[in-house]
């Protein structure tokens, strides 16, 4: 309802959807960050990686890494797949509004304009999903180099 977009979203209403994410990302963060401050570091030094990551760090500590490891994997599918969710929603909803135009010219316009933002949802999920939630038997670092290469400047 594009309509009643004032008295839906009062400053409460963005100040709570700025807010939450902050403090849960922080909140994740701050657990994540703790584990891998107290685990013991040995051998080289060196990240092999464009950005300090979570998951090329774990390669650097000695002691066992199974729960950061399982940490990272459930707030990452828990957060793509949430994620993921609204906007799948919010796409079917525009595809519906879209679909009850009457205009040939008003739909061909919306569906070029939600095409380039759907391909940058697909490639920002398919990276995030390839980075984050491969199993350990596949993982090559070298391939998360380029998928953060994807990540970092393509999809902006």
């Amino acid at each position: 309802n594009p309509l009643l977009y004032t008295v839906i979203m009062s400053p409460r209403v963005c100040w709570a959807l700025v807010a939450v994410p902050y403090l849960y990302s922080a909140f994740l963060s701050l657990i994540i960050t703790i584990k891998i401050f107290i685990s013991s570091f040995c051998g080289h030094k060196i990240i092999n990686h464009f950005y300090c990551d979570n998951l090329p760090l774990l390669t650097l500590i000695c002691s066992s890494t199974r729960d950061i490891e399982l940490i990272i994997l459930i707030f990452s599918v828990f957060n793509l797949v949430s994620s993921l969710l609204v906007v799948l929603v919010s796409y079917i909803l525009i595809l519906l509004a879209i679909l009850k135009m009457h205009s040939a010219e008003g739909r061909h316009k919306a569906f070029s304009t939600c095409g380039s933002h759907l391909t940058v949802v697909v490639v920002f999920y398919a990276t995030l999903s390839f980075m984050y939630m491969q199993p350990k038997s596949s993982h090559s670092f070298d391939s998360d180099k380029m998928a953060s290469v994807f990540y970092t400047l393509i999809i902006p």
